[in-house]
């Protein structure tokens, strides 16, 4: 009940906002930056190039740390369920062995499971890749370390859109997670989950992330 309540309470201060998608709508929020000072991102190994990055040129800034997509599950204390998807589109075929994105935590278990998916019709379509589940992210409102997912390399076509997903289990440990999405400038597909499945919408802002992986 009290990781409920805070997580409300952390949202409401973070002036949480509804965009209309038709009938549908997706949330965002937006929070005080809680420290001035950025870090660096984990290194990447060795031996991996970028398939794809919507990230910031400088390491201490690749992300906008004040604005993001909602992530919520079920079981969050909020009343709704939300997750965030990020389309990405390999310039040639690559095999994904990394995934690094800017989910960041607020409140529940510490945790976020993220997946590759194809595409349908501009949205998630089949499960490729995970879930993996990634513990101990950053705080949200903060910057630059990424939540890290490993994959067994998965072979994608290049001139093909996939998506990474960030969603939560709907029931038991993780189901209660919840946090943002930190974001990027980019007009590009977008996709989001309330829980009745995916639909998806372009945005002013991209969720934040890269694709790392060989090439072919």
């Amino acid at each position: 009940m009290k990781k409920a309540l805070l997580f409300v309470c952390l949202f409401a201060l973070c002036n949480l906002v509804v965009l209309g998608q038709a009938v549908r709508s997706y949330r965002m929020s937006h929070t005080a930056e809680r420290s001035a000072f950025h870090v660096p991102p984990q290194e990447a190994p060795a031996g991996l190039r970028k398939i794809y990055s919507n990230l910031g040129k400088s390491k201490t800034d690749l992300y906008n740390d004040t604005n993001s997509y909602v992530v919520s599950g079920p079981n969050s204390g909020l009343n709704f369920t939300q997750f965030i998807a990020m389309s990405f589109t390999p310039k040639s075929n690559s095999h994904v062995s990394q995934v690094r994105v800017a989910v960041q935590y607020v409140a529940g278990a510490n945790q976020v499971n993220l997946s590759i998916y194809g595409d349908t019709n501009d949205a998630p379509g089949t499960l490729l890749a995970g879930p993996v589940t990634v513990m101990n992210l950053p705080a949200y409102g903060t910057c630059c370390t990424l939540a890290v997912a490993e994959f067994s390399p998965l072979a994608v076509t290049g001139g093909t859109q996939y998506w990474v997903v960030a969603d939560t289990p709907l029931t038991g440990t993780g189901s209660d997670f919840g946090g943002g999405w930190d974001l990027t400038v980019a007009y590009v597909p977008q996709a989001a989950n309330l829980g009745s499945g995916w639909f998806g919408f372009n945005g002013l802002n991209q969720a934040a992330g890269e694709v790392l992986g060989t090439v072919p």
